[in-house]
């Protein structure tokens, strides 16, 4: 038996995309019942340049290119389903990122970071300070996940969300792909971007700790320098928990794990059958080792 290979997944609209070593699938269900896949072979900017490879490094990049092959999956799923006229471009693509990359600042740096200087009168330990932005983070994070995962739209996202990953237990466990085989599987996992967004909020508490407390725009300035580093070393905490069978890494990661399940859903049978599809488009045909986010 060859080195485990793990596939990364992300969950659209009416369907499911799944990344492995060598392919990238899409799989979308029509308005007529239909399945539709879309398969492309997978490029990394890490191919060309090795150094990108490098621990710390690797994790920014891998950020980068799963948000463009999310949004390209998202575009190609809103216009199988019949929802958009047509996809978007790399113009409208870089505007998405860069307008998504913008209200993540406003809400997650810029309001958190103000709004600790109200406790400055009475708090004077940097630390301190830090460490209450830091938990008004969490809270802001924690209400706009609850806030969205109430909305009827986007809950049926989350059900192929819960489909992708049992999909991807089931892989994993090396069963047949078969409904029945990947429905009594979890719909949590501990590799998904659930997991990665509350690791850099820890992360970030952490980090952010020494860096003392200077004027409001200094702070807001340093935060938005230091997203790279704190994205980096959370891709490495992440990929080390998805390999790791220690019972205090399931103990580490156990709030990422509670926290999926706002983010997802028991799939039907139907989503189940549309994120098979995607998987075994998108499996490798070779013992390549590939890491992704579930």
């Amino acid at each position: 038996m060859g080195p485990k290979v793990y596939v990364g997944g992300q969950a659209v609209i009416e369907g499911v995309m799944m990344r492995g070593p060598k392919y990238i699938a899409t799989a979308v269900r029509e308005p007529s019942g239909n399945i539709i896949v879309q398969k492309d072979l997978v490029t990394s900017v890490t191919d060309k340049y090795p150094v990108l490879k490098k621990p710390l490094i690797r994790g920014v990049v891998m950020l980068v290119e799963s948000l463009v092959i999310g949004l390209k999956a998202l575009s190609f799923s809103a216009q199988t389903a019949g929802e958009e006229g047509e996809t978007l471009n790399t113009k409208e693509i870089v505007i998405t990122m860069l307008v998504a990359l913008g209200l993540a600042i406003v809400l997650f740096i810029i309001i958190p970071t103000y709004g600790a200087k109200y406790i400055h009168s009475t708090v004077s330990d940097s630390r301190l300070l830090n460490l209450f932005e830091g938990l008004l983070r969490l809270v802001i994070f924690f209400v706009y996940v609850a806030g969205i995962s109430a909305l009827k739209d986007i809950q049926r996202v989350f059900q192929y969300h819960g489909a992708e990953h049992k999909t991807i237990h089931a892989y994993e466990a090396g069963l047949p792909l078969t409904v029945e085989n990947v429905r009594p599987y979890s719909t949590l996992h501990p590799r998904c971007g659930t997991n990665f967004l509350l690791i850099v909020m820890v992360v970030s508490i952490l980090v952010f700790a020494f860096l003392g407390w200077p004027d409001l725009w200094l702070r807001i300035l340093s935060r938005i320098v230091l997203l790279p580093v704190i994205a980096g070393i959370s891709y490495e905490v992440l990929r080390f928990a998805g390999r790791s069978k220690a019972g205090w890494v399931a103990w580490l990661i156990a709030p990422g794990l509670w926290l999926q399940k706002l983010t997802t859903r028991q799939p039907s049978d139907d989503q189940i059958e549309v994120a098979i599809k995607a998987l075994e488009a998108a499996k490798p045909d070779d013992v390549d080792e590939v890491n992704g986010s579930a």
